[in-house]
């Protein structure tokens, strides 16, 4: 495990209060936190502090040898640490690997800041594994601030 920390924000178009929902309503962080390259499949939901989630990205052209869990997909375990509903999110993320350069917990905090054209979301990824290279990671985080913009502007 490394002390890599990685963190992107957005100004999105909506109360901290939408964007928290998008987390916590079943069946929507699904179609928004993949990035644009992956779909998500919901495997377990139990949003509440001390709960967890467990999801499934895929990548969309299989075949790459991409995936840190199978050949094109990648599975989380999310446990819940600490909500504070419509201000932070933060989670333990561990990612199921054969490869040990994918062990070990990243620390994942979601801030909520209103602002007066929107609020400022910052996501901050902490003890990010090795394996994950700092690029991808980048961009796929940038993807879910766009797609989580995206479904709240819509729904606003």
């Amino acid at each position: 495990m490394t002390s890599r920390i990685d963190s992107a924000s957005r100004l999105i178009q909506g109360t901290p209060q939408a964007i928290y929902r998008a987390f916590a309503e079943p069946g929507a962080m699904e179609r928004w936190l993949p990035p644009d390259d992956m779909t998500g499949e919901m495997l377990h939901f139990d949003f509440r502090e001390g709960g967890s989630y467990r999801m499934r990205l895929t990548y969309a052209r299989s075949g790459e040898g991409r995936g840190k869990t199978s050949e094109d997909a990648d599975e989380v375990a999310v446990r819940l640490t600490r909500l504070e509903e419509g201000r932070r999110i933060e989670q333990q993320v561990m990612f199921e690997s054969e490869d040990p350069s994918f062990a070990g917990v990243m620390h994942m905090i979601w801030t909520f800041l209103p602002r007066d054209d929107g609020t400022l979301v910052t996501i901050r990824a902490e003890d990010v594994p090795e394996g994950v290279r700092p690029e991808d990671h980048e961009a796929g985080l940038i993807s879910s601030l766009e797609n989580l913009a995206g479904f709240v502007e819509a729904a606003e």
